[in-house]
C-alpha cells in the first residue's frame, strides 16, 4: 500500500474489533465520533443510506450491518449499554461514501476504505501489495477507463455536453487535484508530448489519486443531483482539491511532482500480450 494510506491504515484499524470467530467489525457509534458526528442521532440517517447502498448492490444487509448494543463511556469514565451498529469493511466503506463530505475525516476514510474494501474483493489480502508497479498501473488504469465512462454519464446528467464542455469540465477536476494545472499543463510539467495520454503516464499512486478523484466526483453529482455545467465544473474542482489535500494532510508527494514511467500502459499491455502469446505457444 502506498505510503499516503498507511497513516490512514493505522487510524481506522485501531477501532476495529474482533468477534469470537475472528470475524473484523467496526461499532457505529465509535465510528461516528471519528468521522465528526458529536451526536449519534446525527449518524443514523447515514446508517440508513448505507442499508440502501447494501441493498441495491445486492448484499444482505444483515451480514453487513447488524443491531448491536455498545459500550459508551459515560461521565467519571463509567460505561452504559447503548444501541448501535456492528458494520463490516463494507459497511464501513458504504457509510462514509454516505457521510457528510464536508468534514475534513471523511476524506481520508473514504479513501481508506475503498482501497481495503477492493483488496478484501480480492479475496487475499496479501495479492494487491504483492503485484508488481507495472500490474499495479494496468488494474488502476483499467478501473479509470470504467469509472471515467461513468463519470461522463454523471456529468451529462448535471448538464455537461460535447466534447469541449466535457474538458473544460475535467480540467476543473485536474486545476483542484494539480495545483491549478490543467491538462496542457500536466502535459508540460510531466514533458510529455501533445499526442500522449496523460493517464498512460502515470505511476500506481498517482492513477490511485485520480481514480478517487473521479469516483468521488461521480458520487458527489448524483448525490447532491447537481445541476448546471457551472456547479458541475466547481464540484469537480471541489473534489479534486478535497483529494490533494487529503495527500498533502498525509505527508504524500503532490501528483504533480511524482515520477513519470519510463513504459506508458500502452507499452506495458504490448508486453503482456508477447508474454502470454509465448506462453500459449510453450
Amino acid at each position: 500500500m502506498s505510503d499516503e494510506l498507511t497513516a490512514g491504515q493505522r487510524f481506522f484499524e485501531q477501532l476495529k474489533q474482533t468477534a469470537d470467530d475472528g470475524a473484523e467489525f467496526w461499532y457505529a457509534r465509535a465510528l461516528s465520533k471519528v468521522l465528526g458526528y458529536a451526536e449519534f442521532r446525527n449518524f443514523l440517517p447515514v446508517i440508513e443510506k448505507a442499508k440502501q447502498a447494501c441493498q441495491n448492490s445486492n448484499h444482505e444487509v444483515n451480514d453487513h450491518l447488524v443491531e448491536v448494543h455498545e459500550m459508551v463511556k459515560i461521565g467519571s469514565g463509567a460505561g452504559r449499554k447503548m444501541s448501535s451498529f456492528a458494520l463490516s469493511r463494507y459497511a464501513c466503506y458504504l457509510v462514509v461514501q454516505n457521510a457528510d463530505p464536508s468534514k475534513p475525516i471523511i476524506a481520508a476514510a473514504q479513501t481508506y476504505f475503498a482501497v481495503q474494501t477492493r483488496r478484501q474483493e480480492l479475496q487475499d489480502n496479501e495479492q494487491f501489495g504483492q503485484l508488481q508497479e507495472d500490474e499495479k498501473r494496468l488494474f488502476l488504469r483499467n478501473e479509470l477507463k470504467k469509472h471515467n465512462k461513468q463519470l461522463v454519464d454523471a456529468a451529462a446528467n448535471a448538464g455537461v455536453e460535447g466534447n469541449i464542455d466535457f474538458a473544460i469540465f475535467q480540467n476543473h477536476g485536474y486545476k483542484g487535484l494539480y495545483g491549478g494545472l490543467d491538462a496542457r499543463g500536466i502535459h508540460k510539467r510531466k514533458g510529455l508530448k501533445k499526442s500522449h495520454k496523460i493517464l498512460d503516464h502515470m505511476g500506481s499512486t498517482e492513477l490511485a489519486a485520480n481514480l478517487f478523484r473521479a469516483t468521488q466526483t461521480e458520487e458527489k453529482l448524483k448525490r447532491d443531483n447537481v445541476q448546471g455545467k457551472r456547479q458541475a465544473n466547481e464540484t469537480h474542482h471541489e473534489v479534486g482539491l478535497t483529494v490533494r489535500q487529503t495527500i498533502e494532510s498525509l505527508g504524500g508527494t503532490m501528483p504533480e511532482n511524482l515520477p513519470v514511467p519510463d513504459d506508458s500502459v500502452n507499452q506495458l499491455e504490448r508486453k503482456q500480450a508477447k508474454i502470454a502469446s509465448k506462453k500459449g505457444k510453450g
